[in-house]
């Protein structure tokens, strides 16, 4: 009977210390990958820095302005020919417009 009672007992051990091995083991495999999306993570924010910049560098005004003129042969028109328009008035009052 008590042999028996240490058969079981020994089995549970090692079925224990299976489970033990297998989960750091998928641990250690979660924590590297951890640390390589990390890592992309880092690439990308410099990636996104750089493309904020690059993107801010091609819409400059001064750099449409020159495009536009050089390349597109564009000109702001002279004063005669321009128009101001109001805008049109609205029919409905805005809630804190006294009536």
């Amino acid at each position: 009977m008590m042999t028996r009672l240490n058969l079981v007992l020994l089995a549970v051990l090692i079925a224990c210390a299976l489970a033990v091995v297998t989960s750091q083991h998928k641990a250690r495999k979660l924590y590297v990958e951890l640390q390589h999306e990390q890592e992309l993570e880092k690439r990308y924010d410099v990636e996104w820095g750089q493309l904020q910049l690059e993107q801010s560098t091609w819409a400059m005004h001064a750099r449409i302005e020159k495009i536009a003129t050089q390349q597109l042969r564009m000109r702001a028109p002279a004063a005669a020919r321009i128009q101001v328009v109001a805008p049109a008035a609205d029919p409905t009052p805005s809630a804190g417009a006294p009536q």
